[in-house]
């Protein structure tokens, strides 16, 4: 296929027969037709395996073993990885089913191209989180679901880091971006999230991982680095705050003017 570059999608997975399907079912919808997929199982134990058996039509490439963590399970996919263009999708996501047609319409000119992440609580729209690249330098600005990154960049820049537990991402986005990789957005939602998928148990570790990841390819603003940690932390245990006292709206309200004010400034 000549005019339609080859184009890997990963997901990575462990007892994750809940929603693996509507991943898998994602990837099978897009309109685009010259798709590597890649499954990376961490050895489960329930039914994910016999799922994922059910899509042999879509899913090009099947591991299932043991890992060392997220990273080592992301860096199986992209060592196995054919295609000229890579993204990555969590098996508790999906896809809009034109988002890779969107992302190599917009590829020829940049390295890394991303859009907005649709987040769900249950059967109902939560909020939606619209990336911005150009504020990478103080925390993860941009929707890793809805990453997709030139293979390349990849071979030239490394893979994830297997030290870091939360904040493997980040690291990857902001080494690319401080060695000039180019950056561009995609208007529109290209992925979507269930809140179920994402701990809170661990973000303070992701907020120290994120100023340890700063300070390693930002040296120079290292008290820079440290204040905004605190209000990174500010930001993060807030909401948390919040909803244990019952008051989860004023953060509900709080999204939804940043939303508008957003908005009147695009």
């Amino acid at each position: 296929m000549e005019n339609y570059p080859l184009v890997t999608i990963i997901t990575i997975v462990f007892n994750g027969e809940k929603f693996i399907a509507d991943a898998i079912r994602s990837v099978k919808a897009q309109r685009y037709p010259n798709i590597e997929y890649i499954v990376v199982d961490g050895g489960s134990k329930d039914g994910t395996l016999d799922i994922v058996g059910q899509f042999a039509d879509t899913v090009t490439f099947l591991i299932s073993e043991k890992d060392e963590g997220i990273s080592d399970a992301f860096n199986k996919g992209l060592r196995l990885a054919k295609g000229e263009i890579i993204g990555i999708i969590n098996a508790d996501d999906w896809y809009e089913h034109d988002t890779v047609e969107k992302v190599v319409a917009a590829m020829p000119d940049l390295d890394v191209v991303y859009g907005d992440l649709r987040l769900w609580k249950g059967d109902k729209v939560d909020f939606i989180y619209k990336g911005d690249h150009r504020h990478l330098i103080n925390e993860m600005t941009v929707n890793h679901p809805t990453v997709f990154v030139r293979r390349q960049c990849y071979d030239r820049f490394g893979y994830f880091d297997k030290k870091f537990r939360c904040a493997m991402d980040y690291d990857l986005m902001l080494r690319l971006w401080v060695n000039g990789c180019r950056f561009g957005y995609i208007p529109g939602v290209l992925a979507n999230m269930r809140w179920e998928g994402v701990s809170d148990s661990r973000w303070l570790l992701g907020c120290q991982e994120t100023l340890a990841i700063k300070n390693r390819y930002l040296a120079r603003r290292h008290w820079r680095n440290r204040l905004y940690f605190y209000k990174h932390v500010l930001a993060n245990g807030a909401p948390r705050l919040l909803k244990r006292f019952g008051l989860g709206f004023v953060t509900r309200f709080y999204r939804t003017y940043l939303s508008k004010v957003k908005k009147v400034y695009e």
